[in-house]
């Protein structure tokens, strides 16, 4: 089973990524919509892997720096980097094509670059915190040992989890389990 995890922005989704390996890039990048499912990442390395999870460290340095404060030097730093990478390329363009029977579907103009995709997200993040209404959206999971980060536009803007599945039914069986013991 999958579980999902929609923080609401793209750059928030990177910031909770594992990044272990080409394939999990890959899978991210696709179930994004960053990169439409039938483009492939031919020249996928580590090398894309490595300077992904830079920009993942950036934007949460900085995510975290706007819920707790942070130490400027650090903050100032991941800030000029992620700075840099929004401005490296031109995030890449989108067409419509039409399939085989008649539908328009997504596509990008070329095979997409590491520089492209980075400055997508990097400007996303860029539009994130630069933005006063969806910074005061952002919240953290209150789930236990979860450090995720999310956009909370929920009725009433009280949800606490990142993700209702996984952080929030841990805390629902926890709290199952305690009326249980009290019992």
């Amino acid at each position: 089973m999958t579980v999902r995890f929609d923080s609401g922005r793209i750059c928030l989704d990177l910031a909770a990524q594992p990044l272990d390996r080409t394939e999990t890039l890959d899978r991210f990048l696709h179930a994004t919509g960053l990169v439409p499912a039938a483009t492939p990442l031919r020249a996928l390395d580590p090398l894309w892997v490595l300077r992904f999870r830079e920009l993942r460290d950036c934007v949460a340095t900085l995510v975290h720096a706007q819920l707790d404060g942070g130490s400027p030097a650090t903050v100032d730093a991941a800030l000029e980097r992620l700075n840099s990478l929004a401005a490296a390329s031109a995030p890449p363009a989108p067409r419509a094509v039409r399939t085989e029977t008649g539908l328009l579907v997504r596509a990008l103009s070329d095979e997409p670059e590491c520089t492209a995709l980075l400055a997508a997200i990097a400007r996303d993040a860029v539009d994130l915190l630069t933005d006063p209404a969806a910074r005061a959206l952002l919240r953290r999971c209150e789930g236990d040992n979860c450090r995720r980060c999310y956009l909370d536009t929920s009725r009433g803007r009280r949800r606490r989890w990142c993700s209702s599945e996984l952080c929030g039914n841990r805390e629902r069986v926890a709290r199952h389990r305690r009326r249980k013991v009290a019992a």
